[in-house]
C-alpha cells in the first residue's frame, strides 16, 4: 500500500500546539508501523518557511502551488486568520478541491477554508477564538462547537490537544482502530475523546454502554453523517462481524446498528432544521441524504411530521 501523502498549508502565527498535536501522530505511525504510511509536506504560505506565533520556524519541504499528489492538506493557523487574503494560497486550496483532494484545517484553518468559500453546506468547527470571524464571512456556514468535525472531504478541528483526537480517527479510518490506539498510546493519550466533545458528553455517558465495539461504531457514525459507512465497513471499523455488531447493538441500545444510524442522522437534521437557514436540500445532503424528497419521506416516516413544519 502507498503512503498517505498529508501537506500541512502553515500560515506565519500558526499554533504551534495545534500543529504538533497534528503532525507527531504521523511520525509515531510511520515508526510503529516499520516504514512510511504517512508521507508529510510542510507548505509555508510565504517564503520558504513559517514562523509559529512561539517564534518556531518550520522550513518548506514542498512549494505553494506544487503539483505535489496530495491525499489531504491541513490548514494551520492562529493569530487571526479573518485577515489573511493571499489570493494564490486561496486559488491553490480551491484547485485543490476541483481535483478531490480532501482539505482540512486546524485551530484558525477552518477560517481560511471559509474564506476560500470552500466550507460552504458542510459542518465545521474551529477554535472558539475564532467563531466570531466565520459569523462576519458568512452567516449559512454550518458551525458547531466540538472539538473536531468530518464531513465527507472536509476536517475542521478545534485546536489546542484536539488534533490528537482527530488523527486517531484519521489512522483508524487508515490502519485501523487497534493501530490508532497503538499511536494514542504512544502519546499517553489513553483517554481518546470523541468529536462531539467536550461540549456534549462522552459517547459512553450518553449512550450507557462501555462495550468497544459498539462505542467505535458510534463514532464512525458521528464522523460519516453526511457520506454514510456501510454495515460492512462500520463492522470492520469496530474489529467485529457485521452479524456480531447487530447483536451488540440490539442487546446494548435496543436496536440495529443501521437503525441507530439513521436516527443519528435525522437527530442531526432536525438540529439544522431548527438552528440554521439552510434549504431542505442542503439539509438533506449534510445529512447523507440522495435529495430532499427522500430526505422528507424519511423524515415524516420517524418523527410523524414533514421537516418544513420546524421551519413554519
Amino acid at each position: 500500500m502507498s503512503a498517505y501523502r498529508i501537506g500541512f498549508l502553515l500560515i506565519d502565527g500558526f499554533a504551534l500546539m495545534s500543529y504538533a498535536a497534528a503532525v507527531e501522530p504521523l511520525r509515531a505511525a510511520n515508526l510503529l508501523a516499520g516504514g512510511t504510511v504517512y508521507e508529510v509536506r510542510h507548505v509555508p504560505a510565504a517564503g520558504a518557511r513559517a514562523v509559529s506565533s512561539g517564534g518556531a520556524v518550520v522550513e518548506a519541504s514542498a512549494e505553494l502551488g506544487h503539483d505535489f499528489d496530495f491525499d489531504l492538506v491541513l490548514v494551520v493557523a492562529g493569530g487571526d486568520p479573518a485577515v489573511f487574503r493571499d489570493e494564490r494560497a486561496f486559488n491553490w486550496l480551491r484547485g485543490l478541491a476541483r481535483r478531490g483532494v480532501r482539505l482540512g484545517g486546524v485551530s484558525g484553518g477552518p477560517v481560511i477554508l471559509a474564506l476560500a468559500g470552500l466550507m460552504e453546506g458542510r459542518r465545521m468547527t474551529v477554535h472558539w477564538e475564532h467563531a466570531p470571524a466565520l459569523a462576519e464571512i458568512s452567516p449559512t456556514l454550518m458551525v458547531e462547537r466540538t472539538l473536531y468535525v468530518i464531513d465527507r472531504d472536509r476536517i475542521t478541528c478545534a485546536g489546542g490537544t484536539a488534533p490528537l483526537d482527530m488523527m486517531h480517527a484519521l489512522i483508524a479510518e487508515h490502519q485501523g482502530p487497534a493501530f490508532a490506539r497503538q499511536v494514542s498510546d504512544w502519546f499517553l493519550h489513553t483517554e481518546v475523546r470523541p468529536s462531539g466533545g467536550p461540549q456534549r458528553a462522552g459517547l459512553v455517558e450518553r449512550h450507557g454502554t462501555t462495550n468497544p465495539a459498539v462505542i467505535q461504531a458510534i463514532e464512525a457514525m458521528e464522523n460519516h453523517i453526511a457520506d454514510p459507512l456501510e454495515l460492512a465497513q462500520l463492522a470492520q471499523l469496530s474489529g467485529v462481524g457485521p452479524r456480531q455488531l447487530n447483536r451488540l447493538f440490539r442487546e446494548k441500545l435496543g436496536c440495529r446498528t443501521m437503525e441507530f444510524y439513521r436516527k443519528l442522522r435525522l437527530d442531526k437534521a432536525r438540529n439544522l432544521l431548527e438552528q440554521s437557514t439552510l434549504s431542505l436540500t442542503e439539509i438533506a445532503l449534510a445529512t447523507g441524504f440522495a435529495n430532499s424528497a427522500h430526505f422528507s419521506k424519511v423524515f415524516r416516516d420517524f418523527f410523524g411530521h414533514a421537516p418544513s413544519i420546524l421551519r413554519t
